[in-house]
């Protein structure tokens, strides 16, 4: 606890002082390398049982900065590198958004698994509020609220004065909710979500009891115009006592015993939207929460999106998010040709139904064009995704600042070759959703990146437009 209060103000910062690493020691700095809290030490282990400590992304014999090597835990050289020239304050690396060793990104890439493999429908997310709860455990400068609608407010325990930005997503996905359990063989669920009705036929699914016990099923029937929700009965393959209603159902999907996997750098799962999403907020906030510049930046964590955006509409309404925030969305949207999975993630500027609030829209849009001047290797889009709507669409509607950024999603609502079911030229079949394991950590690389330069000069599009005309009106008096 004692160094841990010394060395909070460098919290978010670089450390090039040898004699601060020195004063941290081996032990307490590969304890803080490992756990995630000091991103910015690095711990080289070498063979003879020596290790080099230096900041993030910075070798012995190669960067800009000093390191210091220590045996059995004591300093015996330090070594500095070749160029001298001095780094600026705020980490910078190939991307811009600050690197991340291989053992983030595999934390990140656990994360995503978990969540997306996570059984959840509109108005049953406990299972993935659970696992958020069990993530904020070990980050004790993270605060969770609950606001009447039960959607999930993460915030830090700094206080900033700055407006504030909420990154948004929802805990919920396309899934069958158990209406009626008599005890016997046949359930009755109701589907909550957007699923076209022939991928309900003969289909294989399992229902999740309390105990989180796996039950097979095959519809039997489909009432499409049943109301709120279409209604199905399931046949299940043996006799369950354990089933109640509330318990969450989904489909089997085929190579269900694969899942997750990652296969050729695409990720295949249950359920990528959101929860791809949740797990990309989660992360971006993990890298920004020890900045001490970064304290307006939460997540916000939404309720029943699927049915309607429910949850977001209930806080609108209810003004549990303050009313100056920049909310940014995120979502997993259906790609097309012109969007396609692995050409990074998207700035989504509209959905189906609405164009999102364009100041904030254009302030990212402008920074991402000037990001990608310095860094042309980054990928990332700028689409409208008409495939569906999206909460920035709800939040823009009440007054709220609010734009979208996004996953390019192959088997939307897990449904494989939606137009060739549509015109009939295809059986409909159920799949695993899939989305490119290189646009998710894009996607978290632009969190980062546009929660840090938000309120920068960059962005700033009246600014920009006003130097153009100064600099070329002389041409209508000319």
């Amino acid at each position: 606890h004692l160094w841990h209060e010394a060395l909070e103000p460098a919290l978010g910062a670089e450390i090039r002082d040898p004699p601060l690493l020195q004063a941290i020691g081996v032990g307490n700095a590969l304890q803080l390398a490992q756990g995630g809290l000091f991103k910015f030490i690095e711990c080289v282990q070498h063979d003879s049982g020596s290790v080099t400590v230096c900041p993030s992304g910075v070798r012995q014999g190669a960067g800009e900065t000093s390191a210091v090597t220590y045996h059995a835990g004591m300093k015996t050289q330090s070594t500095s590198t070749k160029n001298t020239k001095k780094s600026p304050a705020r980490r910078s690396t190939s991307n811009g958004a600050g690197k991340r060793s291989a053992a983030v990104r595999r934390d990140h890439e656990r994360w995503l698994q978990e969540l997306t493999s996570l059984p959840t429908a509109a108005g049953r997310e406990h299972r993935v509020i659970q696992w958020v709860e069990q993530w904020l455990k070990s980050r004790r400068n993270l605060t969770l609220d609950r606001d009447d609608a039960g959607n999930l407010f993460i915030t830090q325990k700094k206080r900033s004065s700055r407006q504030p930005i909420l990154l948004q997503a929802h805990l919920d996905h396309p899934a069958f909710v158990v209406r009626e359990a008599a005890g016997g063989r046949d359930v009755e669920l109701e589907f909550r979500g957007g699923v076209m009705d022939p991928y309900f036929e003969d289909a294989r699914i399992e229902i999740f009891d309390a105990d989180d016990t796996p039950h097979r099923a095959t519809i039997t029937n489909l009432d499409s115009a049943a109301t709120p929700f279409k209604r199905v009965t399931a046949r299940l393959s043996r006799t369950s006592q354990t089933i109640q209603p509330g318990d969450v159902g989904r489909w089997v999907l085929p190579g269900h015993n694969r899942l997750p996997r990652v296969s050729k750098g695409i990720l295949h799962t249950h359920a990528c939207d959101d929860l791809a999403a949740v797990s990309a907020a989660l992360a971006a906030l993990d890298d920004l929460r020890n900045d001490r510049e970064m304290g307006h930046v939460g997540v916000l964590l939404t309720r029943a999106e699927e049915i309607g955006f429910i949850g977001t509409l209930a806080s609108c309404r209810d003004g549990s998010a303050p009313k100056d925030a920049r909310i940014i969305c995120l979502e997993n949207s259906r790609s097309f040709p012109e969007s396609p999975i692995g050409a990074g993630p998207i700035l989504r500027v509209g959905d189906r139904v609405s164009v999102f609030e364009p100041t904030l829209t254009n302030r990212i849009s402008s920074i991402m064009f000037e990001h990608e001047k310095n860094h042309p290797d980054f990928k990332w889009q700028r689409k409208l995704m008409p495939g569906g709507r999206c909460e920035a669409t709800g939040f823009s509607s009440f007054g709220y600042q609010s734009t979208c950024l996004c996953l390019p999603l192959g088997n939307y609502h897990n449904m494989q070759d939606i137009d060739g079911v549509r015109d009939g030229r295809a059986e409909a079949r159920v799949g695993p959703e899939y989305i490119s394991v290189e646009d998710y950590h894009g996607l978290i690389d632009m969190l980062v990146l546009c929660s840090r330069e938000l309120d920068g000069a960059i962005g700033d599009l009246r600014t920009q437009m006003e130097e153009q005309l100064a600099q070329r009106e002389f041409v209508l008096h000319s």
